[in-house]
């Protein structure tokens, strides 16, 4: 006996859910370093209108002043809080399954509620869905972390991104609805660093000591494309070795070299004694996008404490199984999610670029 509809819509839902609670969307492929970062460290928030709210400090309106004996002093009334805001948006991803595509793998349907499926359909089924979902929860997880990458002019529905926030030009526009020609609303910039050894450090030092002047903490995350990745190891090694040559000794065979140093998208390369870590979602982005400056010739100094990925409550990768429409013999999956990407700090953070 083949499945009916109700039996089929409960085997795919079920099969959904366990892909997301087994196989879970937060231990994303280490080959997506920005997502699964801010994966690590979301905020859900209840939802409101349009917009997520991030308060900032922008200056401590001070009255300070000098008095002697009885002499005359003021007061004033502290105006020294703004509120940034993020637009929120609503994310899809879903696939269809028709019935003929179905009978071609050995499962059959039917409106007979007292259907009962053989073991080999079972079987069959289980196979085909399982290939769908991991290849939807995939494909989910591709567009999301583009888009986190992205500054958001690409699409009217998508949410501003990295590129965004933390820009290369950090005084144009507005972010969070607020004008970035704020000098304390503005992340730093450089994108002019010399590849050449000492300058290339001197470059790098600024930003940081820029980091933590206007944003108060150290950066704790830094991301960067392959060129500006082969650059620093080179100006690492010109500046008086910084990078460790390894000798292995195999257990059974001769001693071999290795000049190299890191594994994955770990590089092995520090800078204050925080790791580079490799994107290589900078290189899919400037084949697509093919950006004045290329994001493989960027580094980003972040702090991720202020930069947080926002879903709203309830409506993080949900998994949805939409009713069949009455004119189409097609049966649909699909996951969605809302969120926001905010910062309260940009002056926290840094972008670099090669010249």
């Amino acid at each position: 006996m083949p499945f009916n509809t109700e039996q089929l819509a409960y085997a795919g839902k079920i099969g959904l859910d366990y892909f997301l609670k087994n196989d879970p969307i937060d231990q994303i492929n280490t080959a997506r370093p920005l997502i699964k970062k801010l994966m690590e460290g979301k905020k859900d928030w209840t939802g409101g209108l349009q917009y997520v709210q991030e308060q900032l400090r922008y200056q401590n309106d001070s009255n300070f002043q000098g008095y002697f004996g009885d002499g005359q002093v003021s007061y004033n009334r502290r105006r020294s809080i703004d509120a940034a805001k993020y637009t929120w948006g609503s994310f899809h991803d879903g696939f269809g399954l028709n019935e003929d595509e179905m009978t071609q793998q050995g499962v059959v349907l039917t409106d007979d509620r007292g259907a009962t499926p053989t073991d080999n359909e079972k079987v069959q089924l289980t196979n085909l869905l399982s290939e769908n979902m991991s290849i939807l929860k995939e494909g989910f997880q591709e567009g999301m972390d583009k888009m986190l990458h992205r500054d958001g002019t690409q699409d009217s529905d998508e949410i501003p991104g990295l590129d965004a926030l933390i820009s290369l030009a950090p005084s144009a526009g507005t972010v969070g609805g607020l004008a970035a020609s704020n000098a304390w609303w503005q992340n730093y910039a450089n994108t002019a660093v010399n590849s050449t050894s000492a300058e290339m450090l001197d470059d790098l030092e600024t930003a940081w000591r820029a980091c933590i002047r206007y944003g108060g903490q150290a950066p704790d995350f830094l991301l960067a494309g392959a060129d500006f990745i082969d650059a620093y190891r080179n100006a690492a090694v010109g500046s008086g070795g910084a990078i460790t040559r390894q000798i292995t000794v195999p257990a059974k065979s001769a001693s071999t070299a290795d000049a190299s140093v890191g594994s994955g998208i770990s590089t092995g390369l520090y800078f204050k004694g925080i790791e580079l870590i490799w994107d290589p979602v900078f290189e899919t982005l400037d084949t697509e996008d093919s950006p004045t400056v290329t994001w493989s010739s960027r580094c980003y100094f972040l702090n991720t404490r202020y930069l947080t990925l926002r879903p709203i409550s309830g409506h993080w990768m949900v998994s949805r199984k939409p009713p069949r429409v009455y004119d189409r013999y097609v049966h649909y999956w699909a996951l969605t999610a809302k969120c926001a990407l905010t910062t309260g700090k940009r002056n926290a953070h840094a972008v670099l670029a090669l010249a």
